[in-house]
């Protein structure tokens, strides 16, 4: 009698099939997602910071007609770029409509104050926006255009106005009073000050300070003058805004004075500052002032700011810039940025920005010579004077301070001694240049990574080694547990500690951490060789995996010697003071928040990642390979060496790259316990700051749009690509290691 099988039920194949292929296309469509969010996040990076390294444009606007009849010295805009103002030869300031329905339109014509005939004309560093008139009766009247904003019938209306910083009084300047053939002046908070040449050629420096009289309350004022002592003819004069600096051109050559005291003024440097078989024909100051621009006929323009030499502080030439040549050409500068603009009696306009060395725009934008120019207070439109004409140009240039050279190469900031790689964002200074380098936050990423890792891999792989290997089974359900939980802990937590008790421990106990350092390692091999000498009968009565037991009280034992030692080593090899002795001795800067605290809290919060992998790995070996070998007469650790570890290396090298990505994206416990200080130092006791912290700390006070704010942006997009990369080449190799070994 024959039985027949049991046929397989159609419905639970059907079942089984539909279980299957919803789980296939649920796994895909989650690696699918996690690849676009992968490229989404790396195409919103780049869109963010692609504007920073697009070029400046400059687009004509309009163009206005003018008088004919009249000759104008300077012009202006405000802030909003919808009125322009010119200043004539006869004190009179033209107000145009330069945006909007009435573009082009005369708005009104107001006349200065003046008690003299004009002689000279000047203006003062952009962002003071001053003008002043010289006199053929050796005074001077500053005045200052400004605009009186009302809303009558909720309408925005705009009424030109004439200020005079000095309440209209004329300055005197020369006692002798001749006319002012040239000038130069500044006027800031309670500073005024006037470098002059006169009919006779006498070059005076004239100081004026205002001081109220005690009996008539009136302001008096307090003149100190100075001839300063120039021999040849006199082609320009400059004056910083602080009235610190006066320079005076003479044909090629630049004298500088320190007028710092105006009853001491004193010639501190003479420059010879024109190029070989080229000669000088203009300067002008600089945003901020410290830095002199000097243009050569030969379109060279170069830079020069004070540095320390062996006589002192003295003006240096720094970088130079190529533009058109010409016999005319003039050099103006942006109000707060050290963007300049050069232009030409051919018509020619170049956009330049120093500290990246980046020539940003050029090309021709009128037909005749340009006879005057000004920016506006924003830096996104520029007035030309051409003649009879005023034309109003936009300009796009909103990151001129990034190049991937100023990003990555070293670079010679205004007043630093040389060139150096530099992260300083902010300032309180209206003066402040922002620094804007990747270099030292990039350094400090792998510096903070790299004490990490040193911490937490011999630490992590040891253990997992040993959990997995030699523990035994009861043990190990209690240890891995317990280290996987650590994961779970905040690292917000961890770098509290870091900060407020880690760091000043280590200060104060710093021979007592080194000396645990040390003396740990050494007692844990002491005390393992200790073990092996003792008879078997003591051996056989800890059970086998049970060893690691034995360790506890040699741990907690040498912390106890290390600290309680500390004192008196301190007293004995460094007189009292570690941290003295660092400084004085050995020339080392001691943080309390340094790489050394980093390291340690680091690696804690790096340790469970590591080891959970790497233990996963070693214990997954297939068990008759380690049986095999011991089988074949191998020693237990002769199998660990040469069987485990080697079919296990992929896991072990994929936790140790776990444990890099960690360390290089942590950010609570380096923006905690580092010190946040942009430097490159390998030194372990001196602190850094990382990418992922300094977007933390940064980001919340960028404007939005800025460069500031785009270039956290890219901080962001390098350490992506850094760890992108890194993630890559560490997969290849696990599955070099995976196919080599995959066999045994």
């Amino acid at each position: 009698m024959t039985s027949n099988p049991q046929k397989p039920s159609f419905k639970t194949d059907r079942s089984r099939l539909l279980k299957d292929r919803f789980a296939q296309f649920g796994i895909t469509s989650g690696g699918v997602m996690v690849l676009v969010a992968l490229l989404l996040i790396f195409f919103y990076l780049l869109y963010v910071v692609q504007p920073i390294f697009e070029s400046a444009k400059v687009e004509k606007r309009v163009d206005i007609a003018l008088s004919a009849e009249k000759r104008y010295f300077a012009l202006g805009v405000e802030e909003q770029t919808e009125i322009a103002y010119l200043l004539d030869n006869t004190g009179q300031v033209d107000f145009y409509q330069v945006k909007g329905d009435n573009t082009g339109a005369l708005l009104s014509t107001l006349q200065t104050q003046l008690d003299g005939q004009i002689t000279s004309f000047a203006k003062s560093a952009p962002f003071l926006g001053q003008y002043a008139y010289g006199l053929d009766n050796g005074e001077v009247q500053i005045l200052k255009p400004n605009f009186v904003v009302t809303f009558p019938g909720n309408q925005r209306v705009m009424k030109p106005r004439l200020g005079y910083p000095l309440d209209g009084q004329q300055l005197l300047v020369d006692e002798q009073r001749q006319a002012l053939k040239k000038f130069a002046f500044s006027h800031y908070e309670d500073k005024t000050a006037v470098v002059a040449l006169t009919a006779d050629k006498r070059v005076i420096f004239a100081s004026f300070a205002a001081e109220e009289n005690m009996f008539s309350g009136e302001m008096e004022w307090q003149v100190t003058r100075t001839e300063l002592p120039i021999e040849g003819r006199i082609d320009d004069l400059l004056i910083s805004p602080d009235t610190t600096r006066t320079f005076v051109r003479s044909a090629n050559q630049i004298y500088i004075f320190d007028t710092r005291f105006a009853d001491d003024v004193t010639q501190f440097q003479l420059l010879a500052a024109n190029e070989e078989n080229a000669n000088l024909v203009s300067m002008a100051l600089l945003a901020g002032a410290n830095s002199l621009m000097l243009a050569n006929d030969n379109g060279e323009v170069s830079q020069w700011f004070e540095v320390n030499t062996d006589d002192g502080r003295e003006f240096a030439k720094i970088r130079a810039f190529d533009s058109d040549k010409s016999k005319h050409m003039t050099v103006h500068s942006e109000f707060y940025r050290r963007t300049f603009f050069t232009t030409t009696e051919q018509g020619e306009l170049g956009v330049y920005y120093t500290t990246s060395e980046a020539e940003l725009w050029r090309g021709k934008v009128a037909e005749q010579a340009i006879d005057a120019f000004a920016i506006s207070p924003r830096a996104n439109a520029a007035l030309l004077l051409t003649g009879n004409q005023v034309s109003v140009f936009e300009i796009h240039n909103e990151h001129p301070e990034v190049t991937w050279s100023a990003l990555w190469q070293e670079v010679w900031y205004e007043g630093y001694p040389e060139p150096a790689y530099t992260w300083q964002s902010t300032s309180a200074s209206d003066d402040f240049e922002s620094k804007f380098s990747l270099v030292p936050i990039s350094f400090g990423t792998i510096k903070a990574a790299f004490y990490a890792m040193l911490f937490a891999v011999p630490i992590a792989l040891s253990a997992a080694i040993y959990t997995a290997y030699f523990m035994s089974s009861e043990l190990r359900r209690v240890v891995k547990p317990t280290v996987e939980i650590m994961e779970a802990l905040p690292t917000v937590i961890l770098g509290f500690l870091a900060g407020l008790w880690l760091a000043p421990l280590i200060e104060s106990h710093l021979p007592a951490i080194v000396a645990l350092l040390l003396l740990l390692p050494l007692a844990i091999l002491g005390t393992a060789l200790g073990w092996t000498k003792l008879p078997k009968a003591i051996r056989h009565l800890i059970p086998d995996g049970w060893h690691s037991i034995l360790l506890i009280p040699v741990v907690l034992l040498v912390g106890w010697v290390s600290f309680a030692m500390s004192d008196v080593i301190e007293g004995w090899m460094f007189g009292g003071n570690v941290r003295q002795y660092l400084t004085n001795e050995l020339g080392l800067t001691f943080d309390q928040r340094n790489s050394l605290v980093v390291g340690i809290a680091m690696g804690f919060a790096v340790i469970p990642t590591i080891f959970s992998i790497a233990e996963d790995a070693v214990f997954s070996v297939p068990k008759h390979l380690s049986n095999g070998s011991l089988a074949l007469g191998a020693t237990q650790w002769q199998t660990l060496v040469r069987v485990v570890l080697l079919t296990a290396s992929p896991g072990i090298f994929s936790a140790v790259m776990m444990g890099l990505g960690r360390a290089v994206g942590e950010t609570m416990i380096v923006l905690m316990a580092t010190g946040n200080t942009p430097i490159m130092d390998w030194s372990i006791f001196q602190g850094m700051r990382t990418l992922a912290a300094n977007i933390a700390v940064e980001m919340p006070e960028s404007e939005v749009g800025s460069s500031h704010y785009r270039i956290l942006f890219l901080a962001a997009f390098v350490l992506f690509i850094f760890t992108f990369v890194f993630n890559t080449m560490a997969e290849f190799v696990r599955q070099q290691l995976r196919e080599k070994y995959s066999s045994m």
